[in-house]
């Protein structure tokens, strides 16, 4: 039963003549009950929000709460994280590891269950460190508070009972200490739990960018030029992907700004610095997830996933 608080400054009590009088409150004990009241409002409403935040799936938070009034362990469930990690390197053992989508998949699955475990943490962190002592407060001190109204119905204990609750009504105030500091963690918790991820998801990225051949096939044409003609070929286009050799073409240049920090994998690249400017351009026959790079006198691969063209 949800009892109001602020009933408490019209408790009754039985007179010598079987009559009923109000009794009057100060206004110090009045404000404290106001106080009270309001806090187990506000606290109810954060504490049900962050249930849904850390569990969206109502079915999940009713099984979660019969497990906890039958004092029994809820079965560990994996985040849906983790499932679509599984998921991708299951598929990936079905396409082929070894093939380019079967390896990118195993590589995103990993960081996909990287990404589970580290929810998983956030949310039992948050449970412990938040959402525990808020329930705390609902369910004992508040309920203390409550179950005073009806002690407060006889004159002969008005006394120690105002007593009782005005000791736990100036409680509020460390309560709301408490609370602060729980608030404290919970964010930290979250914030660590967005790092991860970010920091997951920044090396899957440099991982992806690393493999310029992901999204190509090595097909021979059926009319391949044999002979002379062909070794012809292949020298010019040898000579025109040679770094050393490379010239910027008269037009076609651009700037870019690198979006993040890119470490050369070998000495045809161009090792890149987040926010800077360089000059970009393209030569004939070069793979198109890439391009070539000019910082003064330094020039290099680059690729095209890590750069903002610029007009």
């Amino acid at each position: 039963m949800d009892f109001n608080v602020k009933k408490l400054a019209s408790g009754f009590t039985e007179e010598k003549l079987g009559q009923a009088e109000k009794t009057e409150l100060d206004a110090h004990f009045e404000n404290l009950i106001s106080r009270a009241d309001c806090t187990k409002n506000w606290t109810e409403k954060i504490y049900r929000q962050t249930e849904v935040l850390l569990q969206p799936n109502p079915s999940s938070r009713i099984e979660e709460f019969l497990y906890e009034k039958l004092d029994r362990k809820a079965p560990a469930r994996d985040t849906n994280a983790e499932l679509l990690g599984q998921y991708m390197q299951e598929a990936a053992n079905e396409f082929g590891p070894n093939a380019p989508y079967g390896s990118t998949l195993i590589k995103v699955g990993e960081c996909e269950r990287r990404l589970g475990a580290a929810e998983r943490e956030f949310l039992q962190t948050s449970a412990i460190s938040f959402l525990t002592p808020l329930r705390n407060f609902l369910e004992g001190d508040w309920k203390t508070i409550s179950a005073e109204q009806e002690l407060r119905m006889a004159q002969t204990e008005f006394d120690r009972q105002a007593e009782v609750t005005r000791l736990l009504l100036e409680g509020i105030s460390s309560t709301h200490v408490n609370h602060l500091r729980c608030l404290h963690e919970f964010v930290e918790a979250q914030a660590t739990y967005y790092k991860q991820c970010h920091l997951h998801m920044q090396e899957l990225q440099k991982e992806l960018g690393r493999l310029p051949n992901a999204f190509t096939l090595n097909t021979t044409p059926s009319n391949a030029v044999t002979g002379p003609a062909a070794e012809g070929i292949d020298t010019v286009e040898t000579d025109t992907l040679t770094i050393e050799e490379v010239q910027a073409p008269a037009t076609g240049t651009r700037k870019a700004k690198v979006l993040y920090d890119y470490d050369a994998a070998d000495s045809s690249e161009l090792s890149l610095l987040a926010d800077e400017l360089i000059t970009v351009y393209t030569v004939p026959g070069m793979d198109s997830d890439w391009l070539i790079g000019e910082r003064g006198n330094q020039k290099g691969k680059v690729p095209v996933t890590y750069l903002e063209l610029l007009s």
